[in-house]
């Protein structure tokens, strides 16, 4: 008996402790997110996880709604090994930075694309009240979150660290930690790749990982 009365106690403890003010002031904001997954079509009107979401899981180093989109949109097809690298940088980036990146058309067609996605996103997110409405715009035209990708474009494609260090004021240590993230990018897109039955995407990732991880970026420390 005694037993069954703790059991019976601990069940109304839990009980109150989810019908708490505490947990009913976080309500509105995860339905408000709910909302914002459904209209991207991350999961459907039941909430069940849709592709979208499945390719969301695997992203955990960069903004996972915009990346997603990017993925799914194919926006990554039109583009070499090298050029994905330089592109994806902006989802690692943010630090600051006066210097002017020097890029070629496409890069500069794929920056735009990254950027109209992302306003998307941002859009959704504000009529939601996910996020506030700014006049700054999302979080890639507000930060200089493209500010490195011609040093990762260059270097992908194989000039020296001494040589990609005359392209930015950024630091040499700042430039070593965004490629190693962004090494860690390039493997969840690989994730995502396969698991959307996307082969040519797949290896293109595998190439950008084999370009960039090299020299001063794949040792384990900066002392050796």
């Amino acid at each position: 008996m005694c037993h069954d009365q703790w059991l019976i106690k601990t069940q109304i403890d839990q009980l109150r402790q989810s019908l708490s003010n505490q947990n009913l002031q976080l309500l509105p904001d995860y339905e408000q997110r709910i909302q914002v997954l459904k209209d991207l079509s991350f999961i459907d009107s039941a909430s069940r996880i849709q592709l979208k979401g499945k390719v969301a899981c695997e992203i955990h180093s960069g903004d996972e709604l915009v990346l997603t989109e990017l993925i799914l949109d194919n926006v990554l097809a039109e583009y070499e090994p090298a050029e994905i690298a330089a592109l994806l940088s902006a989802f690692v980036f943010q630090e600051k930075t006066q210097s002017e990146p020097t890029l070629t058309a496409k890069l500069e067609k794929g920056q735009k694309t990254i950027t109209d996605i992302a306003e998307k996103v941002n859009a959704i997110q504000v009529r939601h009240q996910v996020i506030l409405q700014s006049d700054e715009g999302s979080d890639f035209t507000s930060r200089p979150r493209f500010g490195l990708m011609e040093v990762v474009y260059e270097w992908a494609r194989g000039m020296s660290f001494k040589n990609i260090t005359d392209l930015t004021d950024v630091l040499e240590g700042t430039i070593v930690r965004t490629i190693t993230r962004l090494d860690e990018t390039c493997r969840e897109v690989k994730n995502a790749a396969r698991i959307i039955g996307d082969p040519e995407l797949y290896q293109k990732m595998a190439a950008a990982q084999e370009m960039i991880r090299r020299d001063i970026t794949a040792v384990a420390s900066l002392y050796v």
